[in-house]
């Protein structure tokens, strides 16, 4: 009897707060496709106790074999408090995505892109522009960094020319629903997500071995 190939496995990574209903739903719906789904909220990310929490992560980016990445206006944990200029643990996470140019979804929230549309016809474009100013009041935003973020997934943090910005597409979303119909639009043909991971990201840039955790 031939062994079953086992599943594409697919990273979800965000933070938590005021998502989680999302994040439960992204889960069953991933996992009803017939993908293997890492996902912090549900623990069902690889941890070995020899690595920090942070090293857990960038490990998963580095062995799944899509990343589903969604923005929110939390920007996340993962900072030293005595650095405040350290990178949250999801930010670290897509841009060690983008790096390994890992196929690649983005859903950001209505708010972030919303804010970054404001603060620039305010004139504060883009994270130079953002470093004068300070949030006092953080109804909607946590960090101006959640905007720095969105400008990475968009390949957009430099005014990159169109014909170069690969792998750029980030779907807006509102609410659960929203959400939930993005993922599910994109992934319920498993088959045709295996085929494109195959033709696109196989030859010459293997994916890692499904036994290689180390």
């Amino acid at each position: 009897m031939s062994e079953s190939k086992p599943k594409l496995t697919i990273l979800v990574s965000s933070t938590v707060y005021g998502i989680e209903e999302l994040l439960n739903r992204v889960y069953t719906l991933l996992t009803s496709y017939g993908y293997e789904v890492w996902m912090s909220h549900k623990g069902t990310v690889p941890v070995r106790s020899d690595r920090t929490a942070f090293e857990n992560c960038l490990a998963a980016v580095d062995k799944c074999d899509l990343f589903l990445g969604i923005i929110t206006p939390c920007y996340g944990s993962g900072q030293d408090p005595n650095k405040p200029e350290e990178l949250s643990i999801t930010h670290q996470e897509m841009r060690r995505a983008i790096e390994l140019k890992k196929p690649r979804w983005i859903l950001a929230h209505d708010h972030v892109v919303f804010a970054r549309s404001l603060l620039a016809n305010l004139g504060f474009k883009r994270k130079a522009g953002r470093k004068k100013l300070t949030l006092k009041k953080k109804p909607i935003l946590d960090d101006l960094r959640v905007l720095d973020l969105y400008e990475e997934a968009t390949i957009d943090a430099e005014e990159a020319p169109l014909a170069d910005r690969d792998g750029n597409w980030v779907q807006k979303f509102q609410n659960t629903e929203d959400g939930s119909l993005f993922v599910g639009s994109q992934f319920f043909r498993y088959q045709e997500v295996e085929q494109f991971i195959q033709e696109n990201f196989a030859s010459g840039s293997p994916l890692p071995p499904k036994g290689d955790q180390a």
